[in-house]
């Protein structure tokens, strides 16, 4: 919690400008280094001068030191009045078994302090034997012949070959010639044949080795061969601006091109680039963006046939700063801080040194952010000196200087008195303090240093507070938790010494209320999730009660330790509304709750509502049904068409006939009306047709003359017109006769066209 609390800034105010003024930025060092030693390879019983000059205060000494021990001056070792160091006669081994050899150092002091120069390393020139000695080779008439030879020394031997014990023509593009102790040699002709020796030589000597034999056979150009790679990049570890060498040698035929890329896809450039023989890479003045793979690639001409090889380059950069130290003046009893900066390739390691002594963290004095800040706190006059910043990584080293000048004056003023430290709250403490005791005259005001009593020293941190006030309310604090108070009186001149510290905790504070978030599982089911307050005190573990709504009691508490986030509560009836709480809790109490409210039944009804159904089975099934369904209703509306057609089509013909016959047949038509009035009265059931067969014998009524009736039936059936005007129905009863009862119509039809034997003989008698 005490990390997301924001700090006040170290310097407020008057404070800033206080130490601005304080501040000398010096227009140039006391003493510092013009001139360092560089590194050299000595030849040995040859006298060798180590360069080193200074600039400062006089008066200057200055001395040397080998291996960290200090030179004594004697008949071989000699200090010019400007620094710099001779050796008369360099011998990497002595009579005694001592040695010229090792990282020397230059040393100068005034009275301001004392500096170190950076190391310098001297080693003597040698020349070792060749620990590779060129090989005869066989190689055919237009192909590639190589050589190589390899051999250690100091400085670096210059590799050149010699063809029958005389230089090899380098003029003749076919002869490469690489820095590496290599002689290619493309398009071998007859001539070329011969005994070829490597020559190695650098300040140390002169060494020839082996002689090779190279021995060249007949043309056989025209057979095709596959490109191979016969030798491809080594691994490189080279330091910036030197010159790298990649050799890449291919054969094949046709002859494969030769090509360069980087494993990574970054362009090689152009600039410094450069290509020797038929496929060798160089890149001069190297840098630290030139490392990388670099892959070499061997085309044949005209196709994707390919081979390829690799090899790594690795350039390492000196450390160099970025930011060197600055000459700092600070008053006695503040603080001063150094910062260093350096770069280079590999990382460089930052050493701290004081008047030329490694300087070691520890009491007053913290080395930070891996050694790039040095902090002293608080200043005494003992601290008053140079310090050096020394970078230094495997490809070299460097150093920077700065001086911490002290003020201390008899006009500073003095301590003050009577420190107390009250807390407000669990975040706030009042501190209040009395004026020094003398030397109150020039106060500008007063420094709160502020820190957690179980924090080191370098955190802590300050607050400026007016002359015009003796107290200051310091917010932002952790509850529960001790810190410890001193006070200092600043004047122009600097700072008093510090008050006596006072120690005091704020006060306790209860946890604040958690968040509550609850979910319904199922109807019985309600799970409960939270997270802890960010605010307020911290939180040793939770309490959860719930209820049913508006009843009294409360189920719970149930405890939780502070690692736990989530509780089911169970067994809760689905009809019913309940009430959730949450609070935290630690040693000091109960925090406030947080209540949340659960409806079960709500949550029930809609996981009904949304229960997902088989809805392809339950769509087949409403399908089948909505076909049989639609199939009725199409056949009834067919029958009932065929019905009201058939009706109206009966009806315009009984019309019709009404017209034509209406006079002969009036006799009839009062029979068959009489008739037809009471056999729809009936019906047409078989009540009618009794009723019929009783019109045609019964006394007192008509007899139909069968005969008619049947010449007008037909007559209707031969002529298509109907005749039966005297058989009328009613209008409303042929509307609403049934379908069904269609049939007795045709049983009447029957009876007058077949009426029974007895009636016909009855008839024919009469």
């Amino acid at each position: 919690m005490a990390s997301a609390r924001r700090r006040r800034p170290l310097v407020l105010g008057f404070l800033g400008l206080l130490l601005n003024a304080l501040t000398g930025a010096m227009s140039e060092a006391e003493l510092s280094f013009t001139l360092e030693p560089s590194d050299l390879v000595a030849v040995q019983e040859q006298p060798l001068m180590l360069h080193c000059q200074v600039d400062g205060i006089p008066p200057i000494t200055t001395q040397w030191r080998r291996s960290g021990l200090l030179l004594v001056q004697d008949q071989h070792h000699s200090t010019f009045s400007n620094g710099s160091l001779l050796i008369g006669r360099f011998q990497k081994t002595k009579a005694d078994g001592s040695s010229d050899e090792g990282d020397y150092e230059c040393v100068a002091q005034n009275s301001f302090g004392l500096v170190v120069s950076r190391r310098a390393r001297i080693q003597a020139a040698t020349m070792a034997d060749f620990h590779v000695q060129p090989e005869s080779v066989h190689v055919e008439e237009s192909g590639v012949a190589r050589f190589q030879c390899q051999i250690h020394g100091l400085p670096e031997p210059v590799i050149s070959w010699e063809k029958d014990s005389r230089p090899v023509d380098t003029t003749d593009a076919r002869f490469t010639l690489l820095p590496t102790g290599v002689l290619q040699i493309t398009g071998v002709r007859e001539e070329d044949s011969g005994k070829f020796c490597c020559v190695a030589h650098n300040s140390a000597g002169v060494k020839y080795s082996t002689e090779a034999l190279l021995t060249v056979s007949g043309s056989q150009s025209s057979v095709y061969k596959e490109p191979m790679i016969l030798v491809g990049p080594e691994n490189l570890t080279l330091t910036v601006h030197q010159t790298a060498i990649l050799e890449c040698v291919a054969t094949g035929y046709p002859r494969p091109i030769v090509s360069w890329s980087r494993l990574d896809g970054r362009p090689i450039g152009v600039e410094g680039i450069q290509v020797l023989g038929t496929g060798n890479l160089m890149i001069s003045d190297v840098g630290v963006q030139h490392s990388g793979v670099y892959v070499c690639a061997a085309n044949k001409p005209g196709t994707r046939v390919r081979r390829t090889a690799q090899g790594r380059l690795v350039v390492q950069a000196p450390a160099e700063f970025v930011q060197p130290p600055q000459s700092i003046t600070r008053p006695v009893g503040t603080t001063a801080i150094f910062t260093c900066q350096a770069q280079g390739e590999p990382e460089p390691q930052l050493t701290w040194l004081k008047n030329g002594q490694i300087l070691e963290p520890g009491g007053h004095i913290r080395l930070r952010n891996n050694n790039s800040t040095l902090a002293i706190y608080p200043i005494s006059q003992e601290d008053e000196a140079i310090y050096q910043c020394i970078a230094e990584n495997s490809a070299g080293s460097t150093q920077a200087s700065a001086r911490l000048t002290v003020l201390w004056t008899n006009g500073l003023p003095g301590v003050p008195t009577r420190v107390q430290a009250e807390a407000l709250s669990p975040t706030t403490i009042q501190v209040s303090w009395m004026e020094p005791a003398q030397n109150t005259q020039d106060i500008i005001g007063y420094v709160v240093h502020i820190r957690r009593t179980s924090d080191p020293v370098e955190k802590e941190y300050e607050e400026a507070v007016s002359k015009m006030t003796l107290q200051q309310i310091i917010r932002d604090l952790d509850p529960s938790t001790s810190y410890t108070f001193y006070v200092k009186a600043y004047t122009s001149h600097g700072a008093s010494k510090p008050s006596d510290t006072v120690t005091v905790s704020t006060q306790w504070e209860v946890p604040g209320p958690p968040s509550l978030y609850t979910k319904v599982v199922n109807g019985s089911v309600v799970q409960a999730t939270w997270e802890p307050s960010s605010k307020m005190g911290q939180h040793q573990g939770f309490r959860l009660f719930y209820r049913r709504a508006h009843t009294p009691l409360f189920t719970g508490p149930i405890t939780f330790p502070q690692n736990v986030s989530q509780y089911n509560i169970t067994k809760l009836d689905p009809a019913l509304v309940y009430e959730i709480k949450l609070l935290a809790y630690n040693q000091h109490g109960d925090g406030n709750a947080t209540v949340r409210f659960v409806s079960l039944r709500e949550a029930l009804e809609k996981s009904v509502l949304d229960s997902p159904c088989d809805c392809d089975k339950d769509q087949q099934g409403k399908t089948s049904t909505t076909g049989i369904i639609i199939g009725i209703h199409i056949g009834v509306t067919c029958i009932i068409f065929c019905v009201l057609f058939l009706v109206f089509s009966y009806r315009g013909r009984l019309m019709m006939c009404k017209a034509v016959q209406a006079a002969p047949q009036a006799g009839h038509s009062a029979v068959l009306e009489s008739s037809t009035s009471s056999l729809g009265a009936s019906g047409l059931n078989g009540a009618a047709r009794r009723e019929i067969e009783i019109n045609g014998s019964a006394a007192g009524k008509k007899v139909v003359d069968s005969n008619e009736l049947q010449s007008l039936f037909i007559q209707q059936n031969t002529h298509d017109t109907c005749a039966c005007d005297s058989y009328m129905l009613n209008d409303t009863q042929l509307s609403t006769i049934p379908l069904d009862e269609f049939a007795v119509e045709r049983d009447l039809e029957t009876q007058f066209h077949e009426p029974p034997a007895a009636d016909v003989g009855q008839q024919d008698q009469s």
